[in-house]
């Protein structure tokens, strides 16, 4: 399985950019998908999760900025962000896993069996 983020770029705060996840290679019915992010310097971060059982769930920073959402018919989920804030610059990288996001959403992008290499956010005031 590989894992193709895109749609990263410059943006200025208060902005909006679509991530794009392309997945190929995928072998189960059904995966869970995360978004995480990494700042330099900090922790990653968990931004929202989706899959077919578990529904969407985000993380409180991005709950009503970011909607995740998927293309079932090419693979592919999305990661639309809205109202940016320097705050949001960082590398984005989407996951996947066959099991469900009940099981791993708790483990972090370590706990997926599949990480895409990122693409950077960068947000200017």
């Amino acid at each position: 399985v590989q894992l193709l983020e895109s749609g990263g770029g410059s943006v200025q705060s208060g902005g909006s950019l679509r991530l794009t996840c392309r997945a190929s290679g995928l072998t189960y019915e059904s995966y869970c998908v995360g978004w995480f992010r990494q700042a330099p310097g900090k922790e990653h971060e968990d931004l929202a999760h989706i899959d077919p059982d578990d529904g969407a769930r985000y993380a409180d920073s991005v709950k009503g900025r970011f909607t995740i959402s998927q293309d079932n018919s090419k693979n592919t989920w999305y990661l639309e962000m809205n109202n940016l804030d320097v705050e949001d610059t960082a590398m984005y990288y989407c996951a996947a896993d066959p099991l469900s996001c009940m099981t791993v959403r708790n483990l972090g992008p370590d706990g997926y069996n599949h990480r895409g290499q990122g693409t950077q956010v960068i947000v200017s005031s």
